[in-house]
């Protein structure tokens, strides 16, 4: 017998995402979050939160770019 989910099932196990600064922040589900460039070139690797909000992962993700800009302009 196949397993089939309910829409209910189906609706809750669908993940969902945003997009941010060029950026896709993709809700998991166990609440945090994977994040990752929309397209190249990649200057940051796709990396995961621990479980936060989306507010939480917006303020991680430009912790990120701003040491990354840092580094460019000292370089």
């Amino acid at each position: 017998m196949p397993f089939l989910l309910s829409k209910k099932d189906y609706f809750s196990a669908s993940n969902t995402s945003f997009r941010y600064k060029g950026f896709l922040l993709i809700k998991q589900c166990n609440q945090s979050w994977l994040i990752r460039p929309e397209k190249s070139p990649l200057l940051l690797l796709p990396f995961r939160t621990a479980i936060c909000s989306l507010e939480e992962a917006k303020i991680i993700l430009d912790k990120k770019l701003s040491s990354i800009t840092r580094n460019l302009q000292v370089a």
